[in-house]
Order: structure tokens, then sequence, then C-alpha cells
């Protein structure tokens, strides 16, 4: 009895042998190392059998001079399946490119929702969502996970609390949660100008309100630069008071640097390796060629296939591998301060209204303790210090 695996894949033949001398054939068969199995009478002088197909062109030798009739019934295995699918080639490949379009039509990004935001806010979060790759159309295992998605986003927009992103399907659903701003206070739109900081007054720009102050004054937060009451002071006439006024104003910095310190640089090499795998075990299909990075660092980003509804055992895992190098970085003591108040601008600059302008900058104090350079730096900026204050009754 052959194993029917093996036999199934080399393919067999149902034969049957009419005659009276049956049984010597059987025999010079075995002789000859032709194997026949599950051999059953059919009548008096008629046989069935199995027989391998690598055996069919030595067993019509062997029966050749004999007097029995030989009929082949039928062909079982791959070699007589593939047979039969060439003869319906069209059907199988009409078949197999139906999987595959349904299969990519389940992978892919039908539909991308947002709910909860205004349409100024929704027409945002779509351009931020195109810039990211996030657009109908994509194939799913392409973008990056939802977590990475929420992640950038709520990074990216400046006016949304929480964004909640869920993948239902071939939908991409945004729950948006946006920041209530404060509601301005309920005014006649009749406004003082004070200051909003403390400052020494360079220049002055008023266009409605009776200034109170003059270039070179010296100011503190809170102060009345333009009042929004003119007239005689028996019976002033209020106003919206409006006027741009300069100042200069003074913040301190403290920055402390390292003289020596130790980080990770990417060169910009990198390869990305393809899999589709079940389970642990995952096979290479893009991608091929060795590593040969001396450092590097590994990401990956796995994701299931779909068909339809249903999520596939199977999932695709793009792996890619970028060259690192670790570089130890030393400063001397001046190299550290001035890169210290690089470092101590470069903040300061990334807190200041945009149209403000940093003037001046003095050191008042630089030390080196534990590795490390301490530097405090005193900066003068100049920016519009003019903020409106609502005139309520009894001003």
């Amino acid at each position: 009895m052959k194993n029917q695996w093996v036999t199934f894949l080399k393919g067999k033949v149902f034969v049957k042998m009419e005659g009276r001398l049956i049984e010597r054939v059987i025999n010079q068969l075995l002789r000859s190392g032709i194997m026949i199995w599950n051999v059953k009478r059919a009548g008096t002088e008629t046989i069935t059998f199995y027989l391998s197909l690598e055996d069919v062109h030595n067993f019509r030798r062997a029966v050749r001079t004999s007097e029995c009739k030989v009929t082949f019934l039928r062909g079982q295995g791959i070699p007589f399946l593939f047979k039969r699918s060439l003869k319906n080639s069209g059907f199988m490949i009409g078949g197999l490119a139906f999987f595959v379009i349904v299969f990519l039509l389940s992978n892919m990004v039908w539909d991308i929702q947002i709910k909860g935001a205004s349409p100024q806010t929704e027409h945002s979060i779509r351009k931020e969502l195109d810039k990211m790759g996030v657009s109908r159309g994509q194939m799913q295992f392409s973008l990056p996970d939802v977590e990475d998605i929420q992640r950038e986003l709520s990074f990216r927009m400046d006016n949304i609390t929480w964004v909640g992103v869920e993948l239902q399907g071939t939908t991409f659903q945004f729950q948006v949660v946006e920041k209530n701003a404060p509601e301005p206070p309920e005014t006649s739109g009749l406004q003082h100008i004070v200051a909003k900081k403390k400052a020494i007054i360079t220049q002055m720009f008023v266009e409605e309100g009776d200034p109170q102050v003059n270039v070179n004054d010296y100011v503190s937060e809170g102060q009345l630069l333009v009042s929004g009451l003119i007239g005689h002071e028996d019976n002033p006439k209020g106003v919206a008071a409006k006027a741009k006024i300069m100042g200069e104003t003074w913040y301190k910095s403290s920055v402390d640097l390292p003289l020596k310190t130790q980080f990770v640089v990417f060169s910009g090499n990198e390869k990305r390796k393809h899999y589709v795998g079940v389970g642990s075990f995952a096979i290479q299909v893009w991608g091929f060629g060795k590593n040969e990075y001396k450092q590097s660092i590994t990401e990956e980003n796995q994701k299931n296939l779909r068909f339809l509804k249903w999520d596939l055992p199977v999932y695709y895992m793009d792996r890619s591998i970028k060259e690192k190098e670790d570089v130890e970085r030393t400063y001397t003591k001046s190299e550290a301060v001035n890169a210290a108040k690089k470092l101590a601008r470069s903040n300061l600059e990334s807190q200041l209204p945009e149209d403000a302008e940093i003037t001046g900058e003095k050191i008042l104090q630089e030390k080196v303790e534990n590795g490390k350079v301490r530097v405090t730096i005193h900066f003068k900026v100049l920016e519009d210090i003019a903020v409106g204050q609502p005139i309520i009754q009894g001003d």
C-alpha cells in the first residue's frame, strides 16, 4: 500500500484488466517492480486496481504480450487536476482575478469620517491627513498604525483637545473634541490701552484715544497708556482706543549644557524588507539582500490582511532597517557657552510674538560644574506692549 499523499502528488491511474490469465500477469508485474494496490475482483475474469502514473509506461510494455484486455478508467492526483485546470483556464483565471480584486478592495481605504469638528477644523484635519498619506484609495497596510495617526494628528493640530481614531472595515473614523476658546467679555467696544508688562517705551502709534505716556517713559504692568475717554473732563466721551506701542522689555534665561554628549545619528541609509506571514512564520516577498550596516535599528509595522469584513490570519509586515552611528560630541568651555547662547536665544524666540525682535543680550553668569556649563543670559526685546482693557461703568 503506497503512501496516499505521495501517490496523490505524483498521480495514480485506476485500471481494469480482463482475461483468463490475470493472476499470471499480476505476478509478472510484481517481479518487474511495478507496484499495484487496492486489487479487487470485479468478475470471474476481471479485476480493478490502482497503478502509479510513473509506472504506466512500464506497465504497458509488461502486458503487451499478454492476452488480457487493459482499460484505463480514470486518472487521479495533482497531474490530472492540473491538466483539467488547463482546459478550464479561463474560468480559473477569472476566479483568481475576482479573488485578487476583492482582496485588494477589502484592504483599501474607502472613506474617512470626521465627527465632532466644525467645518473649518474638519477641513484642516483632512489637509493634515493628506500630508500624512491617509486618504481614500490608499492600501491600509501601507499606512501608519492607528495609534501613530492619532499621536501625529494631535501634535499637528493646535485647536483640538483630543482625537480618537478607529478603523472600521474600510473606513477611518475620527472623533474630535475641539478646544473651547473663552468667550470674550461683553463690552460696548469702548476700551483703554494698558501695558501688558513693564517696559521702556521706544515708539508710539496712537490711532484713537488720549495718550497718557510719552516715548522713553518707564511703565509697569497694567499701567494706562492710552485712555479711551476723550473730551472735557466733566463730560468725557468713550471711544475704542487703538494704538501700537513698542517697548523695550527684558527676559532672563538659564541654560545647562553638558560638555560631553552621546547621541545616535542616522546616516539616511535604509533598507526595507516586506513579509507575508501567519502566526510566527513569515516569508519574505520583497527587499532581498544582506544587511551590511555595522550598526542599525529595526522598525516593524505589521498589519492584518482582510477579505471583505473578515480579518484573515495572514498579515503583512514592513521591516525598516536604518543605519545608525553612536557619536560623542565634546565641547570646550567657549564652544559650550556659544552653543548655550544659541539655545537660549532659540528658546526665547519660540515664545515671543512674531513681530518681536531681540535687540541685545548679555551674559550674567557662566560656570562649569559636574561636566556641565551653566549660562544665565539677559535679553533685551523690542515688542508691542499694548493690550486692550474694556471701559467699565465708573471709569
